[in-house]
Parts: C-alpha cells; sequence; structure tokens
C-alpha cells in the first residue's frame, strides 16, 4: 500500500516531535512537512481509512472533541485568530483521510484566507518551516494539549 500515513504510524515509537505532536488510541496529531506556515496541523486516524463514511463511531465521537482542542492549542501557542478545518485525502499517495487544522494568523493576506490557505502547503523545500522549529511548536502545543481537560 503506497500510504504515506501508514507508513509512518508504523514507526510510531521513533517518530520525532513534529510526527507526534499528540496522538491517542485512534488519532495522531502531525505538523505538516511541507508547508510554509507553522502550526499547519493534520490530524490523522491511526488506521487505514480513505472515506470519513468508514470511521467507527468512537472514531467519529473524539473527532470534533480532536479538532477543537487542536485550535484552542494554535491560538494558544501561535496566536493565530481563528482556524481553519479542511478535509480532502485526494493526493496520491495521501487518501488516507486527514483533517487539515490550519492557523489563520490575523496578518495573512486576504488571497491567502480560505481555501486559499493551500497556498502554503506544498512549499519549496528552502521555504518550509524548518524541521527544528516544527519540532519545538510540536513540545510547545503537546504541553498546551496535556493541561486541557478532556470532555
Amino acid at each position: 500500500m503506497d500510504c504515506h500515513v501508514c507508513r509512518s504510524e508504523e514507526r510510531f515509537d521513533s517518530l520525532p516531535p513534529r510526527e507526534r505532536v499528540d496522538a491517542d488510541e485512534h488519532w495522531r496529531v502531525v505538523h505538516a512537512f511541507d508547508s510554509r506556515l507553522p502550526g499547519w496541523l493534520v490530524l490523522v486516524p491511526r488506521r487505514h481509512v480513505t472515506s470519513i463514511a468508514e470511521l467507527t463511531d468512537a472514531e467519529a465521537a473524539s473527532l470534533g472533541t480532536w479538532q477543537v482542542r487542536l485550535s484552542r492549542a494554535l491560538t494558544a501557542v501561535t496566536g493565530c485568530v481563528k482556524t481553519y478545518v479542511m478535509q480532502y485525502a485526494e493526493q496520491a499517495g495521501f487518501a488516507h483521510v486527514h483533517f487539515h487544522v490550519v492557523p489563520r494568523p490575523a496578518d495573512i493576506p486576504l488571497d491567502h484566507r480560505g481555501p486559499r490557505a493551500f497556498a502554503y502547503l506544498h512549499a519549496p523545500p528552502d521555504e518550509r518551516v524548518p524541521e527544528a522549529d516544527m519540532d519545538t511548536l510540536a513540545i510547545e502545543l503537546r504541553g498546551h494539549l496535556a493541561t486541557e481537560s478532556i470532555p
């Protein structure tokens, strides 16, 4: 199977902080590897799923909670004014369901708001958030998530 998420999940215990911001039995949070926007998170099911309709009731029940908790953490850590949550899972090698949870800074240009925020993804290597910065941010986010109560 050519699934980036599943290949990463197989190495869960050795993943760097940016690929394991937080996790539970159903979901794992990663920092997007090819983004030029710090804090671009991706929420992925820990088992292979290619359609939202395939989520188990337990996965579905915690999905909204994860999205809200990540949005709160991004607001606290990055100072963003809101977050975007998007799901497509159409790119080759990335059909595994995943939800983008994207910080929207106050100063983001108008032509990069809403779905146009994807202009920050698929950045050339020299424009991407450096791995060390992703790891630092992941650790900060993890710390915030650890202090927040789960309903």
